[in-house]
């Protein structure tokens, strides 16, 4: 006599349906990573942050290398193309001067073998002669390859005005 979970497995729509469960759940990040060990890439992430800032405002153009992958794009509060080539010949050059840059409202989240970053960063440079002082939220992805986590995109946005904006908003039409 056949009992009815033997049966049900037989199914080939339960099968395809658990098939489908197994491969999602493998698959999704935090399912298949244990908490600590999320815990530990979320603070690795964010170590690696922080030596993205100290490369910044030392200029150490050798952790930059270090930290961004050879396909690196990023995108300037301006809207232009940055490569890792053309980043790290501004760092040998001194084009950017950061002499502070201070980090807030960090969110790590992590998908497998990438990671996302945003932040706001408050800082005091220049660019050539242009004071690029100011508020700027950003978004920086990480990539693991071969083991290591490496930059491979990064976009930020200039935050304008913002008190100005939120008093426009409240005030009536």
């Amino acid at each position: 006599m056949r009992r009815h979970s033997d049966c049900a497995l037989r199914s080939p729509r339960v099968r395809y349906a658990l098939a489908a469960f197994l491969l999602f759940a493998l698959g999704h990040s935090a399912l298949a990573l244990p908490r600590r060990e999320q815990r530990a890439i979320h603070k690795e992430i964010e170590a690696l942050e922080q030596q993205w800032r100290e490369a910044i405002i030392n200029n150490n153009v050798s952790t930059m290398n270090h930290l961004l992958a050879d396909d690196y794009i990023g995108i300037t509060s301006n809207g232009t193309i940055e490569t890792k080539a053309q980043v790290l010949a501004q760092s040998r050059a001194g084009t950017v001067r950061i002499s502070k840059l201070d980090l807030s409202d960090i969110h790590v989240r992590v998908y497998g073998d990438t990671a996302v970053v945003t932040s706001v960063a408050d800082l005091v440079g220049t660019n050539g002669a242009s004071d690029i002082s100011g508020e700027y939220r950003y978004t920086r992805v990480y990539n693991r390859r071969l083991g290591q986590w490496k930059i491979v995109s990064f976009e930020a946005s200039r935050m304008h005005d913002v008190d100005a904006r939120a008093t426009k908003k409240n005030r009536p039409v």
